[in-house]
């Protein structure tokens, strides 16, 4: 049985699966996506044995919503002696190896629930002598090279993990698929890790460059507190900061910051344009999409970085839905954009969408 196993947000099982089952059948590789709810992560079962490495390749994490990693399955290891894990594990690992690929990474896993949590520490130990192992049997550079194949174990239970290996250019780079982030001195909310992690993971080195410089405006639709108008201000940027709340005190006392109680959805930039507008309003996700398009489309911004608020149900379709009309319009344009959609981990019932204009 060949397939492809993908992380994703305890809950949101189905959604990945559809989002699987929609891009795999358009590389023409056929199967059908196995999952529990609430489990944190989906197999999707390939019809065709060579589909599956195949999918690897192709299914970059960075372009599926929501999933946080994506691996080759090549074993299932069940009923694992507590005294031997390490034995059946590096068997599968070298009956499965590529003589023309090096191994550069180890990834050592769990699900992001309750019951993965307690494979933590399993995990965590499991990894430093399954890496010297591998080592001594030249399965594994001695330095970590992030630009090689990776190995990839991911425990179920204390006594079953599934063993596989992925690509560079399509995993995640981070344990578990989660970039995890400190919570700065003096942001004013949780929500400005959002839009931080958005920023490092979804825009190349380059795209914050263009976007982020000293000097340069951006509105924030929906501010208040002010979490994300404060990774503006600390990228150097003067914000006009749109709620009917308050703002932080401390991000008013910038002197980069001007507020307006006003209604995001009515709102225009004071000086006809700005270089990027963010927008984290609770409000129906359609109607946020069409906002972004309008402020793009009319250039009353050159950027846009936006969550849409997802429905308890037909999360994925909800989503596809929104984009769809919004790149229909842009395309019209003779101007090309860069759009990404990413369920982040600190995002919540919420994906983040970014959109660069191409200069």
């Amino acid at each position: 049985m060949a397939s492809v196993l993908a992380y994703c947000r305890a809950g949101y099982e189905a959604d990945l699966g559809k989002e699987l089952t929609e891009k795999a059948t358009m590389l023409n590789c056929f199967g059908y996506p196995v999952f529990t709810s609430g489990q944190g992560y989906v197999e999707y079962i390939c019809h065709q044995a060579d589909d599956a490495d195949l999918l690897g390749q192709k299914l970059a994490v960075a372009q599926i919503i929501f999933a946080r990693q994506l691996f080759v399955v090549t074993d299932t290891l069940e009923s694992l002696d507590k005294s031997d894990r390490l034995g059946p594990v590096l068997s599968a690992v070298q009956e499965h190896d590529n003589p023309d690929m090096k191994n550069g990474m180890l990834f050592v896993d769990h699900a992001d629930t309750d019951d993965g949590k307690e494979l933590a520490k399993l995990c965590r130990k499991f990894s430093v002598v399954l890496r010297q192992a591998l080592r001594k049997q030249y399965c594994l550079t001695y330095k970590e090279k992030p630009d090689c194949r990776g190995i990839h174990v991911f425990f179920t239970g204390f006594d079953e993990c599934k063993v596989g290996y992925s690509y560079p250019e399509a995993r995640s780079a981070h344990a578990n698929g989660i970039f995890r982030l400190k919570f700065p001195t003096g942001a004013p909310s949780r929500s400005t890790l959002k839009l931080e992690e958005a920023i490092l993971t979804m825009l190349t080195d380059e795209e914050q460059e263009q976007i982020f410089r000293a000097g340069g405006r951006a509105v924030d639709l929906g501010a208040c507190p002010g979490g994300w108008t404060f990774q503006l201000v600390k990228r150097g940027m003067h914000v006009e900061a749109i709620d009917n709340g308050l703002v932080d005190d401390a991000l008013m006392a910038t002197g980069q910051v001007e507020h307006f109680a006003a209604d995001g959805f009515s709102y225009r930039p004071q000086m006809g344009r700005v270089d990027l507008l963010v927008c984290d309003m609770i409000e129906q996700p359609d109607r946020v999409a069409k906002l972004m398009g309008d402020w793009l489309v009319k250039q009353w911004a050159d950027h846009a970085v936006f969550n849409l608020k997802l429905p308890m149900k037909k999360r994925f379709e909800t989503v596809t839905e929104a984009i769809s009309s919004l790149k229909d319009r842009l395309d019209k344009l003779d101007d090309k954009f860069v759009l990404q959609m990413r369920h982040l981990y600190h995002d919540r019932d919420e994906i983040t969408v970014t959109i660069v204009r191409e200069t």
